[in-house]
């Protein structure tokens, strides 16, 4: 995939132009998720289609377990990259949704994706404040397959809860992430930011004319009723919307030993079925004779094939006897007639992200040591195979960073910040908050979780990674602030072009 570094506007950003020196290599790059109304949707659609069963058909992240990293300790003071810096959060209107774990913040989520290989993914993610209040902020790894090309069908679902989407599905428009990871896949730069269109839910099908079906273009399909023959021509003297499929065809005999052979018993006389030979045939036994009880009504006006006996057994009982043969045909086919019934999805715009969870805040160039809540939805195991959470709710991990700098070595990491926690994948992409108040359910993200450790040995998780977030990282997120984004379906639940 090209990569989209200058300018923006080339992208279909509304933003400014921007230039760097020759001998400068820019900080980010950029890429284009969905941005096209349509795409969206069809993004959209895909996961909230069939109550969800795609999102719920999803795994955490993939994480090999075999090599777990550990880290090794860099440097003992903050990089000196410039002054420290804060942009404050937002909160959000208010709404009649709840989350039942009313600690943590609304702004926190799922992001989704469709990996290289077609499996289904998801990371965490959390909104954050910026300039059109539309973006995400995750980790590059859950943006990005391998720092090369972006992943498919990217959808953010704040406040996920079980497999509902509280607050809607917001689809990713435009990804911003570090030069070094798009370029080099090194988790230095393991951060990405997302611009989201407008939040979109899915209404309820409604079933409209055909006029109005060809006119409306949102979301739209057919449903054939199947019609007797009868009703096919009724509709079509009427001009309806109708059609047949197939053709009639008469079963043909064959032998049992065709592929195609289906086996049905036909009624015979008790001579034909004495006569007939025991096995598997054309003409052959069907099983054993079968005793009917009938009323004395039934008996006497019984005219078929079977043998009614002389009369009344010694209990006042009549009954018939039926004799059977095999009977091994190729089925015939038949004609079916169909009408048309046709159905819209009538979407609902949401907003902007920022206006209805919020956006946590963003800091840059902090001092070490500083205490942080790390949010998240941890699933995998950890590697001796105990599993302690499921992936359906968040959890978090408080406690103060490390005071110094990490390497990882496994991911070309050398400057990165650790926090003691046990959440394991799953919560990749989940924002380290500083200064939260809890509120507000309000901080400043100077972190999203990267990778995962095993510093003493045991076979689980004990300390979770993050891209310190300098002045490079803050290059990033002011080009995403720039990203204009929109709705994606109109007021009457049309899509937009």
């Amino acid at each position: 995939m090209k990569r989209l570094l200058i300018p923006l506007a080339a992208a279909g950003l509304t933003a400014a132009t921007f230039a760097f020196p020759a001998s400068a290599e820019p900080h980010w790059a950029t890429d284009p998720l969905a941005p096209k109304p349509a795409d969206a949707y069809s993004s959209a659609n895909f996961w909230l289609d069939a109550n969800g069963a795609a999102l719920r058909k999803a795994t955490q992240y993939y994480w090999d377990f075999k090599n777990v990293p550990k880290l090794v300790g860099a440097q003992s003071k903050t990089p000196d990259d410039g002054k420290p810096g804060l942009t404050a959060p937002t909160g959000s209107v208010a709404t009649a949704t709840k989350v039942k774990n009313v600690n943590l913040p609304k702004t926190i989520g799922k992001v989704f994706f469709i990996d290289r290989s077609g499996k289904y993914r998801w990371c965490s993610a959390t909104s954050i404040q910026s300039r059109h209040r539309n973006l995400v902020v995750t980790a590059g790894h859950c943006v990005y397959e391998r720092g090369k090309d972006v992943f498919r069908k990217w959808v953010f679902i704040p406040g996920y809860y079980q497999g509902k989407a509280p607050w809607g599905i917001y689809v990713g428009a435009y990804a911003f992430t570090a030069y070094d990871l798009d370029t080099y896949d090194d988790y230095d730069g393991d951060y990405a930011f997302v611009a989201v269109h407008n939040g979109v839910a899915l209404g309820a099908e409604k079933e409209v004319p055909l006029s109005e079906y060809k006119a409306w273009l949102g979301d739209k399909w057919i449903k054939p009723r199947e019609i007797s023959k009868e009703e096919f021509l009724k509709c079509q003297l009427n001009l309806g919307e109708c059609w047949s499929e197939g053709e009639d065809k008469d079963s043909d005999l064959v032998g049992p030993d065709h592929p195609d052979a289906v086996l049905e018993k036909v009624e015979t006389t008790k001579e034909k079925y004495v006569a007939a030979k025991v096995g598997k045939g054309q003409g052959f036994k069907f099983g054993e004779p079968v005793v009917e009880q009938v009323t004395k009504k039934q008996w006497d006006d019984y005219k078929g094939l079977g043998e009614k006996g002389t009369g009344a057994d010694k209990a006042g009982n009549y009954a018939i006897t039926h004799y059977y043969t095999q009977k091994w045909v190729k089925p015939g086919t038949s004609r079916k007639y169909f009408e048309g019934h046709y159905f819209i999805g009538v979407a609902k715009d949401l907003g902007r992200l920022g206006d209805v969870v919020g956006g946590q805040g963003f800091a840059w160039n902090q001092p070490m040591n500083q205490s942080v809540i790390a949010f998240g939805y941890p699933s995998a195991p950890h590697p001796d195979g105990d599993k302690p959470y499921t992936g359906l709710t968040p959890k978090y991990c408080m406690g103060k960073t490390a005071t110094k700098m990490y390497q990882i070595n496994t991911f070309k990491v050398e400057t990165h910040q650790a926090l003691k926690c046990s959440m394991t994948p799953g919560a990749d992409g989940g924002p380290w908050l500083i200064k939260y108040n809890n509120n507000k359910r309000t901080g400043y993200v100077n972190g999203v979780t990267s990778t995962f450790a095993d510093q003493d040995g045991n076979n689980r998780i004990d300390f979770i990674s993050s891209p310190y977030f300098d002045g490079e990282v803050a290059d990033v997120y002011n080009q995403a602030s720039l990203a204009e984004t929109k709705a994606i379906v109109s007021p009457k639940g049309e899509l937009l072009q």
